[in-house]
């Protein structure tokens, strides 16, 4: 996965093909396969570039259905549904040899006066400046090198507040699966919108199946988890920067059946910007024979 801003900015450059079809480049990583947050946000950046001038992504729904090869550009074949007063709907067809791997259906609004309201952020959530960075959480419950963490994911600074679980920080008899931190990419980036949109989308799906792990005293990457992003939806609420720092607050309401289901509110400045939810494979892993 990229290493540093300019890596991820690179990946968000799609090359266009033809009308509504484009190619993505992938990055150097170690991982086995595509990151989930990749192909989210270079679908989501496809349809955006389809849409009228004016019209941002309010909500996404999309479907991971086979994992993304890391050795092959993967092409994004943007549906133009249908572009009314003030929405335009897409759906975008995410293809490696000639299978589709990743599905999704976006809605992009343009700007209107109504009404407004919104949960407030918790209280006394810590300073991301407060909290350990993600690489040194990780280094210490798995004893790998914190290294590993930046050479994947440094064009994140990711600080962990705490969880729910045993010694997590978090007291919260009502949710026993929630996790919460503080995310920005580690850079400064251009007065785009769009783009800050596209940003949260690819960082969205980093951390979040973690929460549902929290009671089971696990961790993604460990190796007695197997876990992928199945379905992953996001509500755009306000406009936002995602080089500044926003708290992602994530509850898991249910884990079952090999499955885990996370909600989550992101806020800046102490207001609710967008929500997420994803469901996810979280199984465990079974020891080698």
């Amino acid at each position: 996965m990229p290493e540093s801003l300019d890596e991820l900015m690179d990946l968000l450059e799609l090359e266009e093909i033809e009308s509504t079809l484009f190619r993505a480049k992938q990055p150097r990583t170690h991982l086995q396969r595509a990151f989930g947050g990749q192909v989210l946000a270079q679908a989501l950046t496809a349809a955006g570039l389809t849409v009228p001038e004016g019209r941002y992504p309010h909500s996404l729904h999309g479907y991971f259905l086979l994992e993304g090869r890391i050795d092959t550009p993967i092409v994004y074949d943007v549906d133009a549904v249908r572009d009314g007063g003030s929405f335009s709907t897409r759906r975008v067809s995410a293809r490696q040899h000639g299978h589709v791997i990743f599905y999704m259906s976006a809605s992009f609004h343009k700007d209107e006066e109504g009404w407004q309201h919104a949960d407030p952020m918790p209280d006394d959530v810590p300073a991301p400046q407060e909290c350990p960075s993600m690489p040194e959480v990780l280094s210490r419950i798995t004893g790998a090198p914190a290294s590993n963490w930046t050479r994947e994911w440094g064009a994140l600074d990711v600080r962990y507040v705490g969880n729910s679980g045993p010694g997590g920080g978090l007291n919260d008899p009502r949710h026993p699966a929630r996790a919460r931190l503080w995310i920005k990419v580690d850079g400064a980036l251009p007065d785009d919108r769009f783009l800050h949109d596209c940003v949260l989308a690819y960082s969205s799906d980093l951390t979040l199946l973690g929460a549902s792990l929290v009671p089971h005293g696990e961790v993604l990457g460990s190796p007695r988890v197997r876990a992928a992003s199945i379905d992953h939806a996001m509500w755009f609420h306000r406009s936002f920067r995602a080089d500044d720092w926003l708290l992602y607050d994530q509850v898991s309401p249910s884990a079952s059946s090999g499955l885990g289901l996370v909600t989550a509110r992101l806020f800046q400045h102490g207001v609710l910007v967008a929500d997420v939810a994803q469901e996810g494979l979280i199984r465990q892993a079974r020891p080698r024979s």
